[in-house]
């Protein structure tokens, strides 16, 4: 193999968008290509995709960016393939074609099936999938289909109904339909998985109903595990690394040691600490999960996101109008040295980790006659990384861990003033890191590893590179001042919505 003349394809299957991006030896960008696909809302709070068009963008865009450099399949040593997680689609092996439209993972439609399940099955469920009953996981979404979509339950029934988050789906369309499968880190966001086990479980299965026919082989993150079958490719390409969207970017990241943190800034903000080969169960509502499975050895890692993150810049600007562009956020609270006293709560979508409190809404409080909107805006940007240290302190006491860096992707990271703000709450070094693109990034690198592109991890691990990074730069009582501010604005915001 000549690696300086292939490269890895990185196929990046997101909630809004389709993405796909090649990458050299040294883990460059060196083509991507985007496509948007529609969002359908049937009822309020439902959210759903239309499975056809994420794979004809997904494609679309995968051909784009290899003929964009003049490249064929001889090209590519190999596909790694990352996705939104839980999304879940039901298709027919009779017709190739799906019985509904996917479920996706902010669908809330399932929420009081899930609240009638909590009583019996909290723990078992707990105990063997380190996650909480709730709708945002692929269970419940599985078993609504079932019984709402004419005909579903008995052809699940007779064998002829698959499912598959959306990993499974694209590898399907892949191969024409020979391989089902999934990885172990996308398998762990079912509520089905023993992730202790590494199986389907039996009696999960039993309680939500769901016929074991249904599921997908499941494969650990790096191997090969079958070839392109479709004309889309001038010839067969191996594909050889799955892994759900944040633990791909765990990985992309090289958060590859027991306690490394990574967050991703993004509509909200995703948490993941890598806890090695235990399985750290947790005592403050954090999920605990897969990071990915590579020859023998699994590592897991504890999660907490919260739900909005760069939302509250968006809102800024398009809600209240106080901003025209998400970028000048920075420049706006970089006008006044402090909040003034403000502090905002973003619940607008209520609270996650480490509260779940989905009846908790917005709330801002400290206005006085001086408020401007320069302190709003510094109080979001506070709130962002007010957030997000709720859930590393959650992580550090379920550990006992010491935090030594936080390694730090997304959308919103680029916000100097936002870093500074995290380093200076949290106490420990902020490092942004220099391909942005931590997810795909993360799927590249499994995949290479699996056909030798790259050697081992110490060989990826010097191909990781830093762009920036930041030191808190304020005092304790200062820090303190604000955690305590924050708490008591937090206690204000829960169950306001509740009837």
């Amino acid at each position: 193999m000549n690696n300086e003349k292939q490269y890895i394809l990185a196929l990046d299957q997101g909630t809004t968008s389709s993405r796909a991006i090649l990458f050299n030896k040294k883990g460059e960008i060196i083509s991507s290509s985007q496509k948007e696909f529609k969002q359908i809302y049937p009822k309020p709070s439902w959210v759903e995709h239309d499975p056809q068009e994420i794979w004809s963008t997904q494609a679309a865009v995968a051909a784009e960016s290899v003929a964009k450099l003049g490249l064929n399949g001889k090209n590519i040593a190999a596909i790694g393939i990352t996705n939104q997680r839980e999304t879940t689609i039901v298709w027919d092996i009779s017709t190739n074609q799906p019985i509904y439209n996917a479920i996706v993972w902010q669908d809330r439609r399932t929420a009081k099936y899930c609240d009638s399940l909590k009583g019996k099955y909290s723990k078992i469920i707990h105990d063997k999938t380190g996650l909480i009953i709730d709708a945002y996981f692929s269970a419940s979404k599985i078993h609504w289909i079932l019984e709402n979509v004419e005909g579903a339950r008995e052809k699940a029934e007779k064998g002829l109904l698959r499912f598959g988050t959306v990993d499974s789906w694209l590898i399907w369309r892949l191969t024409n339909g020979k391989k089902h499968i999934t990885d172990v880190t996308n398998a762990s966001r079912t509520m089905l998985f023993n992730i202790h086990t590494l199986k389907w479980d039996k009696r999960l299965l039993k309680i939500f109903d769901i016929p074991k026919s249904m599921l997908p082989s499941v494969k650990e993150s790096s191997a090969v595990y079958t070839k392109t079958a479709t004309t889309l490719f001038a010839t067969k390409i191996p594909i050889s690394g799955i892994a759900g969207d944040q633990q791909a970017a765990l990985f992309g990241q090289m958060c590859i040691k027991k306690g490394m943190i990574k967050n991703t800034y993004g509509t909200g903000c995703f948490l993941m600490m890598n806890t090695g080969t235990e399985a750290v169960s947790s005592k403050h509502k954090l999920l605990t999960t897969i990071a990915w499975k590579i020859g023998d050895e699994v590592n897991y890692a504890l999660e907490g996101s919260v739900f909005v993150g760069g939302a509250a810049i968006q809102w800024l600007r398009d809600g209240l109008q106080i901003i025209k562009k998400a970028k000048h956020s920075e420049k706006i609270a970089n006008e006044v040295k402090d909040s003034g006293g403000v502090v905002f709560v973003p619940a607008l979508t209520g609270l996650g980790a480490p509260y779940w409190d989905q009846y908790a809404r917005g709330t801002l409080i400290g206005i006085t006659r001086g408020t401007k909107r320069a302190h709003i805006v510094r109080a979001t940007l506070e709130a962002i990384a007010l957030q997000s240290y709720d859930v590393i302190e959650s992580m550090l006491a379920d550990t006992g861990n010491k935090a030594k860096e936080i390694r730090v992707d997304g959308g919103a990271a680029a916000n100097n003033l936002l870093m500074q703000i995290q380093s200076d709450i949290t106490n420990v070094k902020v490092i942004r890191t220099k391909v942005m693109e931590t997810t795909a990034l993360g799927a590249a690198f499994l995949a290479g590893l699996s056909v030798g592109y790259w050697k081992n991890i110490d060989e990826i691990q010097n191909i990781w590179q830093e762009d920036a990074s930041f030191e808190a730069n304020i005092k304790n009582e200062k820090r303190d001042f604000l955690k305590k501010k924050w708490r008591k604005a937090v206690e204000r915001s829960f169950n306001w919505d509740k009837n």
